[in-house]
């Protein structure tokens, strides 16, 4: 890995090829994204279809679409016993998590005044789970235990076949464990097309969550409006910040953990010690060898990884917020002293035993996290967004009649005359 010394301008360079990693950077597919989206509105079920033979290269029709209740029997008979343990301890903690951030509906009243906020569950909601280089079942508990948590209505879930036209048994054990009431064999950009305006066979929904590659991407933010979506994913993203007392091996695997996501994983060490950078990197190079996806880390940690040495934990700290980081490891001497300090981060794990894919597998909080930089202003996925604000409000006519002036006077000010006379009129 790099080892670079931390400054303005190495700090600027980072920030600036970060960035090239955000799917709005990638406009030369977004014309290939509104093609399949237009003919999947137009041609619905047989677009569809037609599309997943093009992609997927799986004859998919109106009869086998969907994933029958044989498939799901089948997919226990044959995955793993303890897998299967391992996924329901896994799904009962991140329930647990997501049940505290349920919200409810509250009301006041006084002197004919009645107002309050209404907590009313998205109807309908889609889940995307990609397919590809590897199957994410936890992506399954992360999207559909939120939105049943926050009692969504309708969860379906769309997740590209195989050849042969089956889905990845852990997948489907995951979404059935997880809640999902229906799953469709569809994936890319044509599976987001059909959740947002839907087909014969697949329906259409509210929202839209879940990752993807680049075409997802490109799609979610281009039915976006249509239907409500979680956020446009970009590229997976690690950030260790670390002092001397941090153990290198400790640090090196937990940045392989994310570089063997993708080719535009990134994977940073901020560190205050000299010495602690030159043993990550040794012991990087070391465990890059041994691992299964060897070319991808390393195809990713020759564009993105990155290990800068500060002179101070203050200016590290400072970096720290300004890349805004997926997930955040503090490997530092106090941990939570160093956590005051930070503003922006997805997830945020503290101490050398809270490695990332603690997060990723097991922990409870989700794993579907702000990327890109955008930390500075989203959150993970929660079971807010699964859920719609309605503001209640009722004046009596002895409530309103003292105030009423007040409100004509505000609307007159703006030239809104019929504001005005709506108000004026219940006082002639």
């Amino acid at each position: 890995m790099k080892i670079v010394k931390l400054d303005e301008n190495s700090k600027k360079d980072l920030l600036v090829k970060l960035l090239k990693r955000s799917p709005s950077q990638y406009t030369e597919y977004e014309n290939r994204v509104s093609e399949i989206i237009e003919n999947i509105r137009a041609g619905k079920d047989r677009a569809l279809f037609d599309y997943t033979k093009q992609f997927d290269k799986c004859d998919i029709n109106e009869k086998n679409v969907e994933v029958t209740e044989e498939e799901f029997k089948e997919a226990y008979e044959t995955i793993d016993a303890e897998l299967l343990e391992t996924i329901r301890k896994s799904a009962a903690n991140i329930k647990a998590f997501h049940e505290k951030q349920k919200q409810r509906s509250w009301f006041t009243t006084e002197d004919g005044i009645f107002l309050g906020q209404k907590i009313t569950a998205v109807e309908k909601v889609g889940v995307y789970v990609p397919g590809g280089r590897a199957a994410l079942a936890s992506s399954v508990l992360m999207n559909i235990i939120p939105a049943k948590v926050a009692g969504v209505d309708s969860i379906n879930m769309c997740t590209p076949p195989s050849a042969s036209g089956t889905v990845n048994n852990a997948i489907l054990v995951a979404a059935r464990e997880a809640g999902a009431d229906r799953v469709f064999k569809a994936g890319g950009a044509q599976a987001i097309a059909a959740m947002a305006f839907g087909t014969e066979s697949v329906p259409k929904v509210d929202k839209i969550v879940g990752p993807g590659n680049i075409y997802v991407a490109l799609a979610k933010k281009r039915v976006y409006g249509n239907v409500g979506i979680d956020s446009i994913a970009g590229p997976s993203e690690i950030l260790v910040l670390a002092d001397e007392t941090a153990n290198p091996r400790y640090v090196a695997a937990d940045l392989l953990s994310q570089a063997e996501h993708d080719e535009l994983a990134s994977a940073i060490l901020i560190t205050t010690s000299q010495e602690l950078a030159e043993k990550v990197s040794d012991e990087v190079k070391a465990f890059t060898e041994k691992l299964s996806r060897k070319a991808i880390i390393e195809k990713s940690l020759e564009n993105y990884g990155y290990i800068l040495v500060a002179d101070n934990m203050e200016e590290a700290c400072d970096a720290v917020n300004e890349i805004a980081s997926e997930h955040l490891e503090i490997l530092t001497d106090k941990p939570f002293e160093t956590l005051s300090k930070i503003r922006n981060a997805g997830a945020i794990f503290l101490g050398q035993y809270s490695s990332e894919p603690l997060g990723d597998y097991f922990a409870g909080p989700n794993h579907i996290l702000p990327t890109n930089g955008t930390a500075r202003f989203f959150s993970p996925l929660s079971v807010d967004d699964f859920i719609k604000k309605s503001s209640v409000i009722c004046y009596s006519r002895e409530a309103l009649e003292p105030v009423h002036k007040d409100i004509e006077r505000f609307a007159l000010a703006e030239g809104l005359t019929a504001h005005a006379n709506s108000v004026a009129v219940r006082f002639e």
